[in-house]
């Protein structure tokens, strides 16, 4: 395995020589990213239904055990806002009302059982590992998980527009996004400043560090910090009391601020037990399953693009890395702490701050555990309303329109999987939600002529081309459903055997969008092995839209002909401007008749015509279209005929580079 990156430079191991070798830059990194954790540990244990201090848990232990278990560098694990969804609903069902209105004994029952869900989801996920089935992650289809994570961010979004705005509120999603414009009539004035103020600072600071850049590399949650506090320290939070405002009267008390313990031992007297006994209720196991799917899929999708933003590619091993956040989970659950994964955006926040290797995962829970020994109260001071708006930030950026025209651009298809699974997620819940997804994708797929037989089974030719090289030819379909064994087969021949692998997909009919994108990660996975991966016959199949991810149909593809009569002394003319519009090349040929005039007048006709004929796509046609209007039918006579044609490879007409135009149009002496 290569030992540099890209660059040439060593790779930083996360042993005792990477601790003392980058001993500085992971503890930088471990601090700024644990300014960026605190507040957002907080706020997604309050938003769960959890005591707060249950998220520092969680990020101290995940910090501290996970470490030294996964082999993932730059990965930071933690509670993440796409689990909120997830435990507030096992609280709910448990009985608890996620503290809306106050801590009660039936929260703290609801909170006891969770926790017993929370060890039993931990122990598969423990399994998971040991038994190497990390690799299921891989099932999901893209387009629903990230319908799935849209539905999150929707979720967390209504859930948390009521505590940015001091009401008291609960229900389903659909039903609260009802009452978003009730909320703001309910609102309570001096709570909704803070929560409008921070909202404000978390959408605008980062806009304001693309013009200052000094500003870029304070995160907007300690931006959030310092203007909020003052604020709940000027409205006197801590102290109860009313005040008037117009002709309404609110009331505010230290139930707007975060509950933290008084000191140490204080924090110790919070680490809470799991009921096991609530796993007689049938329903528990279903928020087991729940944990397990969400939580194990959350993580193993951000250890995977974790690994991408890795300066230095190198690779996580994602059964070690399952086992690691599932021995987490079951510390962090043992003692009251939320669900743990491998968090995405402060491990993007560790790699932009330049840790090196693992070992500021671990600093960065030190530092969490140092701030709530020893300076407790000021967390205290911290108002939920704060909280709440960097969550709704968080759960914009998961529901990004962006988001929705990422998916429109890779196909159609996909945005009505994304949507659907998005509404199921909203109208049902989580597991429901992307099953319906996953029903959709494969009702897609058969009515796009995958046989049932091929759905879950690839049928795959295995050949040797030389002693280095082997050849796969995938028969039927390669789909995200049949894609585990596939995978399994590229990487027994290529990665275990160390040998070249070329991957021919000319007879499927279809390779979906998962495929796709999963083919070009194993060409990348080849790359840092020092190894050769190549996917052929891709030209042969009909690709759904322009982007490189789009799912592809084996067929014949459409194109434009445009057929050009003019007077031979245009014809060096028109072919080189039609080439430089885009054309791969063009068909020429004398020819002769006679037009309307030249019948009605009965003339000779004329011989020193030429017929110009060029295959293009729909763009490349408006274009060349655009530029006969334009330039040559207002000065000279010329016929022009454009007509809808299918081809087998439509790759072989797309659009050739400049250089290649230039070459083209004047060729080398």
């Amino acid at each position: 395995m290569p030992t540099t990156s890209n660059n040439g430079q060593p790779k930083p191991k996360g042993n005792a020589a990477g601790f003392s070798q980058y001993f500085m830059k992971d503890l930088i990194s471990g601090f700024l990213v644990f300014l960026i954790a605190l507040p957002l540990c907080l706020g997604i244990a309050s938003a769960s239904g959890f005591p707060p201090i249950a998220g520092i848990f969680t990020a101290i232990i995940g910090a501290l055990v996970t470490t030294f278990i996964s082999n993932s560098e730059l990965t930071i694990k933690g509670p993440a806002a796409g689990l909120i969804v997830i435990v507030i609903g096992c609280i709910e069902e448990f009985g608890g009302n996620g503290m809306t209105g106050g801590w009660t004994e039936a929260d703290a029952m609801a909170y006891k059982a969770a926790l017993a869900v929370g060890v039993v989801a931990a122990i598969f996920q423990i399994l998971f590992g040991i038994f190497r089935a990390g690799i299921l992650g891989e099932f999901f289809p893209a387009s629903a998980v990230h319908g799935m994570l849209a539905a999150i961010g929707v979720i967390i979004i209504v859930k948390q527009i009521p505590v940015a705005l001091g009401v008291a509120a609960s229900g389903s999603p659909l039903h609260m996004m009802q009452e978003i414009p009730t909320y703001f009539t309910q609102m309570n004035p001096a709570i909704a400043a803070i929560g409008l103020t921070s909202i404000a600072i978390m959408f605008l600071w980062p806009l304001a560090g693309k013009q200052v850049s000094g500003l870029k590399k304070v995160p907007s949650p300690i931006i959030v910090l310092a203007v909020a506090i003052p604020m709940g320290m000027y409205f006197n939070l801590t102290s109860e009391h009313d005040y008037v405002l117009g002709s309404n009267t609110y009331h505010l008390d230290d139930h707007f601020l975060v509950d933290m313990p008084g000191e140490m031992f204080g924090m110790m007297k919070d680490i809470t037990f799991p009921d096991f006994t609530a796993l007689k209720q049938p329903f528990a196991w279903k928020w087991v399953f729940m944990f397990f799917i969400i939580g194990s899929l959350e993580s193993l999708l951000s250890a995977k693009a974790v690994d991408l933003l890795d300066p230095w590619k190198r690779k996580t091993n994602l059964d070690r890395d399952m086992l690691a956040v599932g021995v987490g989970n079951c510390c962090a659950a043992f003692v009251g702490g939320l669900p743990m994964i491998s968090e995405i955006v402060r491990s993007r926040a560790n790699i932009d701050n330049g840790a090196r290797t693992r070992f500021a995962d671990m600093w960065h829970g030190l530092f969490l555990l140092l701030c709530v020994a020893f300076i407790p109260m000021f967390l205290h001071l911290i108002p939920n309303a704060a909280l709440a708006a960097m969550l709704v930030y968080t759960g914009t950026r998961l529901a990004h329109p962006t988001e929705f025209m990422n998916v429109y651009r890779i196909g159609k298809e996909q945005l009505l999987i994304f949507v659907t699974t998005l509404v199921a997620v909203l109208a049902t819940d989580l597991l429901i939600g992307i099953i319906i997804g996953i029903l959709l994708k494969m009702t897609i797929h058969v009515l796009n002529g995958v046989a049932l037989n091929s759905l879950f089974k690839p049928f795959l030719e295995v050949q040797n081309v030389d002693e280095n090289t082997s050849l796969i030819v995938a028969h039927q379909s390669a789909v995200f459903s049949n894609w585990i064994p596939f995978r399994r087969q590229i990487e027994q021949i290529g990665l275990v055997q160390r040998r070249n692998l070329i991957i021919d997909v000319s007879n499927a009919k279809l390779v979906d969008h998962s495929v796709m994108e999963k083919l070009e990660e194993m060409e990348q996975t080849f790359e840092q092995e020092g190894l050769h991966f190549e996917v052929r016959g891709l030209d042969t199949l009909q690709p759904f839209t322009e982007n490189a991810h789009a799912a592809r149909k084996r067929g014949l593809a459409t194109v434009k002909r445009i057929t050009v009569v003019a007077d031979e002394s245009l014809r060096e003319m028109l072919e080189n401007e039609f080439v430089r519009c885009g054309a791969t090349g063009y068909t020429t040929f004398p020819c002769t008749g006679k037009g309307l005039t030249q019948l009605v007048n009965d003339d000779d006709s004329n011989p020193n015509q030429y017929r110009i004929e060029v295959i293009v796509p729909f763009a490349v046609c408006e274009t060349i279209l655009g530029y006969l209007r334009t330039e040559v039918l207002p000065k000279y006579h010329v016929t022009t005929c454009v007509e809808t044609v299918e081809v087998v490879k439509a790759n072989q007409f797309a659009p050739v580079t400049q250089e290649i135009q230039v070459e083209l149009i004047t060729p080398h002496s």
